[in-house]
């Protein structure tokens, strides 16, 4: 529909009627171009002003292992994450350490924050409808919102009981067990992190990398414990709160940089590296005279993109729509996690022409890359 508006009115229906269709089903070779059932008129208006999308089985397979490879390391690290938090709070009651409390409370958010996660992957995996016509890979995004939310509240719960221990302190018994509960706590969190970290890297999803950071800025602070446990085995019951204090501090910069990850997401933030490599790939291609705007987001853990190419104005309808076929062939190779393209061509001069004239009241100026 975005190139509708360079049709002329009597056209712009027939231009729109068939376009799922022709998304999914009308590509005869291995690309997914075929326009045998097309009368002369529909020919010209798909192949110069239409809009181009890539779409085939095995990326639609490989969005769906993604998904389930996802609730796979959801499940693991939230089983890993609760024997971790059940065996410290064993030994928080029978010590009363509130470094270790804090530490266990966050544990537990760290393994909560998979429920979200394990819904998110499980919506991403349903096809798009009508009303939701990019499918439900946002999802991510809102699960992203929820672990934020999570991850502050363990830091309030955690300064809560540091600040009431420093008003009334209590001794901390048992000072071996909580040491061995905080290294207990560090292996459990950077076993987790590593397992997140590698697999959310590897299907691309952003909230999966952010959630195993956050489990091995979790461990750290498990370490922190030791501090207070050490403290407290000198004679000095005050180093457990403080301790306790200083893990709040800890989680709240994990708090801000999942925040900060969360506010980008939702933004359709990207690398900007990404979009030189799209601009990279597009002004290499034959054909393509300049590489106009570059747009990319993230949906879920895959990237899409809609971009523009500018082809000489003599060029014939037939080869304008092989450059553009061709350009989203190269961009979904050529650009890591980038799952679908919408290309779009305009015709590059003559000096002085603006074929744009007619909707340059519509639109309020944009930056371009060129």
């Amino acid at each position: 529909m975005a190139d509708e508006r360079h049709l002329p009115p009597h056209e712009q229906h027939g231009h729109e009627h068939g376009h799922e269709h022709r998304q999914r089903h009308d590509h005869g070779h291995d690309h997914g171009h075929g326009h045998g059932h097309r009368s002369v008129r529909g020919r010209f208006a798909h192949g110069l002003f239409r809009t181009h999308t890539h779409d085939s089985a095995d990326k639609t397979d490989a969005a769906l292992e993604s998904s389930s490879r996802g609730m796979r390391v959801v499940a693991v690290s939230f089983a890993v994450l609760m024997v971790t938090a059940a065996l410290q709070a064993v030994v928080v009651v029978a010590s009363g350490s509130v470094a270790l409390l804090g530490d266990t409370l966050h544990n537990v958010a760290d393994a909560l924050t998979a429920v979200p996660l394990a819904i998110a992957f499980s919506l991403g995996r349903r096809a798009a409808t009508r009303r939701f016509t990019y499918g439900y890979g946002r999802a991510e995004d809102l699960a992203g919102v929820v672990i934020v939310l999570l991850i502050a509240a363990s830091a309030a719960l955690a300064g809560y009981e540091a600040v009431v221990r420093l008003l009334d302190p209590q001794e901390v018994r048992a000072v071996g067990w909580v040491a061995g509960a905080a290294l207990i706590g560090f292996a459990g969190n950077e076993w987790v992190a590593r397992y997140r970290i590698r697999a959310g890297r590897q299907i691309g999803s952003a909230a999966l990398v952010a959630d195993g950071l956050h489990a091995r800025a979790d461990g750290f602070t498990s370490l922190a414990v030791l501090l207070g446990a050490g403290g407290a085995a000198l004679g000095f019951p005050l180093a457990d709160p403080v301790v306790g204090l200083l893990i709040t501090f800890g989680i709240c910069f994990v708090l801000r940089d999942a925040a900060r990850e969360i506010y980008h997401r939702l933004m359709d933030a990207v690398d900007p590296a990404l979009v030189d490599a799209a601009e990279r790939v597009l002004g290499a291609v034959d054909g393509v005279r300049r590489v106009g705007a570059v747009r990319l987001r993230w949906i879920g853990h895959a990237l899409h993109g809609e971009v523009e190419i500018l082809v000489d104005h003599g060029m014939s309808v037939a080869r304008a729509h092989a450059v553009a076929v061709e350009a989203e062939h190269h961009l979904i190779h050529g650009v890591p996690r980038l799952r679908s393209a919408t290309v779009h061509t305009d015709p590059h001069g003559p000096a002085g022409a603006d074929h744009h004239a007619t909707l340059s009241h519509h639109h309020v100026p944009a930056h371009r890359p060129h």
